[in-house]
Parts: structure tokens; C-alpha cells; sequence
């Protein structure tokens, strides 16, 4: 019997989205993960000067309430670039839904209301590449 698996490779945050102050992504379904581990890439594409970008993956088990601590946070931003980040919902059947949250501030000189421009994407790993990898930083160098 041939089993088919949807690998889950979805937007977060859509490319090129510009905020000024904190906010939310939409509510975003993966219920139909097996593997459970994700790779998201922060992909920052714009920004001024003296001004800082946090964001965070919060979790959900019905697309209403979220937990107070996120899932996945990424270290605190102040450039362009394109940056990973391993999520592991293994141990956490009861997420079937995420959403981003970010927060921003600016500092300095110039006008006070920040400006970034960002995108964020949600990849389920699948197990075997993790299985390969795992393998790899084991083996003797």
C-alpha cells in the first residue's frame, strides 16, 4: 500500500511585507505535518537605521488561543539577510496552528516610527533528510 505525505512548505508572512509597529501574521494551519520539524527563514529585505526587528512563532492546539511563550524566537535583527531557524513541534502533538508575532523599535536620530520589510517561510523537514544529518554529526570526523 503506497502512503502518500504532504510535506508542508507555506508563508508565514508573505515576502516584502513592511511594518512599523508590532503586529501578527495569519493564523496558519499544519495539522497535516508528520514530521513535525520545520525550517523557517526570516528573510529581512529592508530597513533604516538604528531600529530593531523581533520575531517569534506562536503555537496554537485551535487557532484561537495561543501560548504565551512562543515556540520558536529568533535572536533579535538589525540588518538584511536571510536567516534560519530550526522549529521542533516532536514533542508537541497538540499544535495545529501557528502565527508569527514581531516587534519593532527604532532609536536614534531621523524620524521615530521604525520600517522593515520582511517575509517569513514555514518548510516541514522531512524525516529522513533529519535521520541523514543526525547521522552525519555522529559520525567521526
Amino acid at each position: 500500500m503506497l502512503q502518500f505525505f504532504v510535506m508542508i512548505d507555506t508563508v508565514l508572512v508573505p515576502a516584502k511585507t513592511v511594518v512599523s509597529a508590532k503586529g501578527h501574521g495569519p493564523c496558519v494551519d499544519i495539522s497535516a505535518a508528520t514530521g513535525r520539524i520545520f525550517l523557517l527563514t526570516l528573510n529581512v529585505t529592508r530597513i533604516i537605521e538604528q531600529e530593531s526587528i523581533d520575531v517569534s512563532v506562536l503555537a496554537s492546539a485551535d487557532g484561537t488561543t495561543w501560548d504565551p511563550k512562543s515556540a520558536a524566537a529568533f535572536r533579535q535583527e538589525f540588518y538584511c539577510g536571510e536567516y534560519p531557524l530550526l522549529l521542533d513541534l516532536s514533542d508537541r502533538p497538540d499544535v495545529k496552528f501557528l502565527r508569527t508575532h514581531w516587534e519593532v523599535a527604532r532609536w536614534g536620530r531621523g524620524t521615530e516610527t521604525p520600517m522593515f520589510e520582511f517575509g517569513l517561510m514555514l518548510k516541514e523537514i522531512p524525516a529522513n533528510i533529519l535521520q541523514e544529518a543526525r547521522a552525519e554529526a555522529k559520525a567521526p570526523a
